[in-house]
């Protein structure tokens, strides 16, 4: 994660995870977060407070915060999305960063939260320079490089992660300087904040500082060169990942191996994968062969992994990458995946897998699914078909019908119905449902038309967020 004053700390000293007075503490400055600050909150200040008073609220209150508590108030402040954009779990959170906010402070409020930065107060700076890079006046800029140059390293960390989040392209010579910093946490910073910002200068500094005495640093440097797609840094980048000691580094080399297309990587990424001790290296290592053409090739490993991992995640991440490359070949196994896994994702995501390679015929096991107990299975499996056109299926679809009770998988199962090529007199009879959706349906099948194409169309995760 990024070196911020207050987690830093908070890490330090084990403030993490916090107790019942502190969540509550937490709580009240996250209501005020959203309630005060031009930062995206939910509500609008009261007209009797002006924005800079209640700036001067929260700093003034911050003053002393535990490094907890400070930790949390400045994760609501909406322009920080984690320090890499990395996500937690390829398929279970957007792979693109949440674009950040901005908004126009006073010049008042600029001069008060640049004062501020000089505070020595760690959750003081923090939440200035959060605010500060809301707004990217060169004001704020030159505020931020200025202090580049203070002896205070703590300071130093801090406005090196503000150029980061106000993403200056005028700032890219002082932090290469930065890069160079004694102070761990000012270079981890200094080279995110290059990559955050994508220009290619970034480049170099990334790949001198790779291989750091610091995993904070190499996990900042990996990740900069997969934001940067910095292709000839591939080979250092699999290195990274075969190597490392730290599993967060390793898991953030393997994103970057697919951020910047690593083709020649696949054979380290496939090794890792099914090697690896970590199950979140695993899990991005088959993310990454699926979004690698070469990625194909190594369709077999993936199967293996999607059957013996003993991490869930790991096992729908894999069979999802197979469903990334045509390849007939993968339908028995898939098949067998979708018939025996514990975990509904991935017997959910295998279905789903099965409708993407280019089978002929619809395996068995696909075809049993549109009777599974979970309607989601179900989903899955009746899209699959009706991408097969498969006749062989029309029994258990007409089956799977007649005793659906979830919306979304009777439409799926009556689209499957009209592309595998349900006989009109069969249809007919559907022109007595009282489901409109149904009459509709049969009505365009016996048309000869394709009915409801391409809906719906099922995905694994991510599933679609509020």
């Amino acid at each position: 994660m990024l070196l911020t004053n207050a987690e830093k700390s908070a890490y330090a000293t084990g403030a993490f995870p916090p107790g019942p007075l502190m969540k509550s503490l937490i709580a009240v400055v996250l209501l005020v977060l959203a309630s005060a600050l031009p930062v995206g909150g939910c509500a609008t200040p009261s007209a009797s407070a002006t924005v800079s008073d209640d700036i001067r609220e929260l700093i003034d209150s911050a003053r002393g915060a535990p490094p907890a508590l400070c930790a949390c108030a400045a994760r609501g402040v909406q322009n920080n999305w984690g320090w890499t954009d990395v996500p937690a779990s390829p398929l279970g959170r957007p792979i693109t960063a949440r674009p950040r906010d901005r908004h126009e402070l006073s010049d008042e409020d600029v001069r008060f939260l640049l004062t501020s930065l000089d505070t020595p107060d760690p959750c003081v700076r923090e939440l200035s320079v959060r605010l500060l890079a809301t707004d990217d006046r060169d004001e704020i800029v030159s505020g931020f490089v200025d202090r580049l140059g203070s002896a205070d390293s703590s300071l130093r960390l801090t406005v090196a992660l503000g150029l980061g989040l106000v993403g200056a392209e005028r700032a890219i010579d002082p932090l290469i300087r930065a890069t160079r910093d004694a102070a761990v946490g000012v270079k981890a910073n200094a080279v995110w904040a290059l990559g955050r910002i994508g220009d290619t200068r970034g480049i170099g500094p990334a790949q001198s500082t790779l291989f750091d005495g610091s995993p904070l640093v190499r996990e900042a440097a990996a990740g900069t060169l997969g934001h940067l797609e910095a292709k000839h840094a591939a080979l250092s980048l699999a290195r990274l990942l075969q190597t490392d000691r730290v599993a967060s580094v390793r898991r953030t080399a393997a994103w970057a191996l697919a951020q910047i297309e690593a083709e020649e990587s696949v054979d380290a990424l496939a090794n890792a994968m099914q090697k690896d001790a970590d199950a979140g290296v695993r899990e991005m290592c088959a993310w990454a062969l699926g979004n690698l053409e070469q990625g194909r090739s190594k369709t077999d490993a993936l199967l293996a992994v999607a059957k013996r991992d003993d991490d869930a995640d790991v096992r729908e991440t894999a069979v999802w990458s197979i469903g990334q490359h045509e390849g007939a070949s993968m339908g028995k196994g898939l098949g067998e995946v979708l018939a025996s896994d514990r975990s509904k994702d991935v017997r959910s995501t295998a279905a789903w897998s099965m409708g993407q390679i280019g089978l002929s015929s619809a395996p068995q096991p696909l075809i049993q699914a549109v009777s599974d107990r979970d309607p989601e299975i179900r989903l899955a499996a009746a899209w699959a078909l009706g991408e097969l056109e498969d006749k062989a299926a029309l029994p258990a679809l007409r089956a799977a019908l007649a005793h659906e009770t979830d919306d979304r998988a009777r439409k799926a199962e009556l689209r499957a119905l009209v592309h595998a090529g349900e006989e009109p007199e069969e249809l007919s009879d559907l022109l007595k449902s009282q489901d409109p959706e149904v009459r509709k349906t049969a009505i365009r099948g016996i048309a000869g038309q394709q009915g409801m194409d391409p809906w719906p169309w099922p995905q694994p995760r991510p599933r679609p967020f509020p």
